[in-house]
């Protein structure tokens, strides 16, 4: 195998003012992305805890650049195809989380 890009990252665990202990995958100077809050009653907090109970090796990040969402969002499950069939089945047919707001937080510095 032949390398043809090569980034360093670094895996963080961050507490927010609130309390919650989030994932950071952090890039560069002010280049990371966010592990979505599952205690947030919003869309994307409604919608990633109720997938972590099903998923429990699920993630979804947000990126964030110069302090500010680029709107971007990574997601990641690590499991085996057996995990991965029904798990694809289930994304694609899943509107529930579509009723809640679409909200971000202030991002600290």
């Amino acid at each position: 195998m032949k390398v043809l890009f090569e980034r360093t990252v670094k895996y963080k665990l961050v507490e927010t003012k609130t309390g919650a202990k989030l994932l950071m995958i952090e890039e560069g100077p002010n280049h990371f992305w966010l592990e979505q809050n599952p205690l947030k009653e919003s869309k994307y907090g409604v919608a990633y805890r109720l997938l972590k109970k099903i998923y429990p090796d699920l993630y979804m990040f947000w990126e964030i650049k110069d302090w500010e969402y680029t709107g971007r969002m990574k997601i990641e499950v690590i499991g085996y195809k057996k995990v991965m069939d029904p798990f694809i089945k289930d994304v694609l047919h899943s509107v529930e989380f579509e009723s809640y707001k679409d909200t971000y937080d202030e991002i600290e510095k």
